[in-house]
């Protein structure tokens, strides 16, 4: 059974890879034993984010109740012959994460499957179930079972997962409208994105930026750096956006390249060993 885990993570890690040139930099930067866990969580909500986002040819509701279905499974049983699913419901048990956050994470991922119009509330939603939700399952491996430092970093890993999560929005923002038909801000179009419009968003992405960093601080010694470091490459994409008028975000996806992730994390692990994050 052991290898059979171990290749079952090998599997997750080869997503992880494969998907975000950011994440494996950043879970590389995590201490060892935070790997294998984080790399489990990925791949299950990378695989779950596939099926909605990709797989146009086939029934997307089907595959994704079918995912939802086998994963519970996989974690009551303690097994799956899926890679993906056995690393996850792993990861689940060992450390004790809170079925809720999975039920939400697959809540947000069945709204993606509809043409959802954006309010706040929903809006709300989807976000806690896509991206915050995720936080706080990386958060519960990281605290490693101590529930009162857990609590104390909540908020913060939720609004770290919510900064991504926006950023993300607004990067993807043309090829979420052309090729899925989503525009995920509230009261907000396509054919209506103001300068006025994209600064109230930014305004809220830097007070999620700003909460998250007064957590990350106070993460355990062998997660800072690689929270950190994801951090830093979203803040610099996040930088990058604000300084492109709206028509430009419209039209091309920002990127930050290869060489500029690299100095960052030259920069990240100076200021980490000098402890000057």
């Amino acid at each position: 059974m052991e290898l059979f885990r171990k290749t079952s993570l090998d599997c997750s890690k080869i997503i992880t890879n494969n998907y975000s040139t950011s994440f494996s930099l950043g879970i590389r930067t995590l201490h060892k034993r935070f790997h294998a866990p984080i790399y489990a969580i990925y791949g299950f909500v990378r695989y779950a984010d596939e099926i909605v986002d990709t797989f146009h040819d086939f029934d997307k509701a089907e595959l994704l109740a079918r995912f939802k279905a086998e994963a519970y499974k996989a974690i009551e049983e303690r097994i799956s012959l899926n890679p993906v699913l056995h690393s996850f419901q792993w990861v689940v048990n060992e450390y004790n994460i809170e079925h809720e956050l999975i039920e939400a994470f697959l809540k947000s991922m069945e709204m993606d499957l509809k043409k959802v119009q954006y309010v706040e509330e929903n809006y709300n939603q989807y976000i806690y179930g896509s991206a915050e939700v995720v936080g706080l399952m990386c958060l519960r491996v990281f605290t490693e079972g101590n529930a009162q430092q857990f609590e104390q970093l909540r908020e913060a890993a939720c609004r770290l997962g919510s900064a991504f999560q926006k950023v993300n929005f607004l990067r993807d923002i043309k090829d979420d409208y052309d090729e899925r038909g989503r525009v995920y801000f509230p009261n907000t179009s396509f054919d209506r994105f103001t300068a006025e419009l994209k600064k109230n968003i930014e305004a809220d992405i830097k007070a999620d930026f700003d909460a998250a960093y007064r957590g990350i601080v106070r993460l355990p010694e062998g997660a800072r750096m690689g929270v950190y470091l994801a951090y830093i490459y979203y803040l610099a994409l996040f930088e990058k956006i604000k300084q492109l008028p709206p028509q430009r975000v419209l039209q091309e996806r920002v990127r930050v390249p290869d060489n500029q992730k690299f100095i960052l994390l030259l920069q990240t692990y100076f200021r980490h060993s000098f402890n000057v994050l």
